[in-house]
């Protein structure tokens, strides 16, 4: 019998969430996505540091000799994002989620040009739009910046979303896809309720995401749906036929050494109808949000979580600059 990431892979598109270059070549996951954690753990690995050193050299470059060494971070913040971007786009036939600073969660305007900024940095190097995916957090002010930049041409995953009511504003806004995530729901019920477990078909992120994948496909949603922030192979074999799943390394090794049969459990073809019809605007998504203590909770806890992870980021990047232009050489 095949195992587990066979099957799922021949129904559902199987991406690496990691940015571990060894990763993506072990799996070959279609797409990849990476997000401020993600990079971090990545650059504290010494097998990237000349990454780092290219990402900060290019930014000195680009902005001169005579440029204070903290804007020489902050452009190489982005650099980095791109650089690792563009080395697991050599790796994958698909496409790579690059995330928006999560500082900017509540600033449309701020969102769509760092957005702007980041794409431009890829198709500098030859990179079309259609193989990067601009991750931005699901606030409303993240929402309409999406939509903006859709109709640019400039395709959006739209993450740390915890509830059916983002996800219905997202794809109003017509955003090319979305990652809902299971695992961190979970975490939050299990602490809210005292449970130690839930059987996966009980898991309150799994019952999310199929809410909201059987009501997109049943509602002619083009908003492709993949679930994100997984706890154990349960929960992902839960939602097999789902449009996209991305999984960390750990999850898909479990899942190419486990051998059992998988039958699809989400059908795009013949979903669950839900006719429930809805639209949102922002007063209302923010009553829905408000009356959502989990997703507020969490959505909150990830901006904080992406957003500490970058300010780490900075501060090994400005280290390392010191290092460099204090005449240290580039390789440790």
């Amino acid at each position: 019998m095949e195992s587990l990431l066979n099957q799922l892979s021949s129904m559902t598109v199987v991406v690496a969430d990691t940015g571990d270059l060894e990763a993506i070549k072990k799996y070959h996951p279609r797409d990849a996505t990476t997000n401020p954690s993600l990079i971090l753990a990545a650059a504290q690995m010494p097998v990237y540091q000349s990454l780092i050193d290219q990402a900060l050299t290019t930014s000195r470059e680009m902005l001169g000799t005579s440029a204070a060494r903290a804007d020489v971070v902050k452009e190489a913040l982005d650099e980095l994002c791109v650089v690792f971007g563009k080395e697991i786009l050599k790796l994958i036939p698909g496409r790579v989620s690059t995330e928006v600073d999560a500082r900017l969660s509540f600033d449309t305007d701020a969102t769509i040009e760092k957005a702007r900024k980041i794409i431009a940095k890829y198709n500098a190097d030859g990179i079309s739009n259609d193989r990067v995916l601009i991750k931005i957090a699901s606030t409303w002010e993240g929402i309409k910046a999406a939509e903006v930049l859709e109709k640019e041409n400039i395709h959006c995953n739209l993450t740390l979303l915890f509830n059916f009511y983002q996800a219905v504003a997202c794809a109003e806004a017509g955003v090319t896809l979305i990652s809902p995530f299971v695992g961190r729901i979970l975490d939050w019920y299990k602490s809210a309720t005292g449970r130690d477990s839930y059987p996966a078909t009980e898991d309150p992120g799994v019952v999310s995401v199929t809410k909201i994948f059987n009501f997109f496909k049943s509602n002619g949603y083009k908003t492709e749906v993949m679930g994100a922030s997984f706890r154990n192979i349960e929960e992902i074999t839960e939602l097999a036929g789902c449009d996209l799943l991305t999984i960390s390394p750990k999850l898909l090794q479990q899942l190419n050494e486990t051998h059992m049969d998988l039958p699809i459990k989400l059908n795009a073809q013949k979903p669950l109808v839900i006719e429930e019809k809805i639209h949102l605007d922002q007063t209302s998504f923010e009553l829905m949000m408000a009356g959502d203590k989990m997703a507020t909770e969490k959505l909150d806890d990830g901006i904080s979580g992406f957003s500490k992870a970058i300010d780490k980021l900075e501060n090994q990047l400005n280290e390392r600059l010191e290092l460099i232009e204090g005449g240290v050489a580039l390789t440790l």
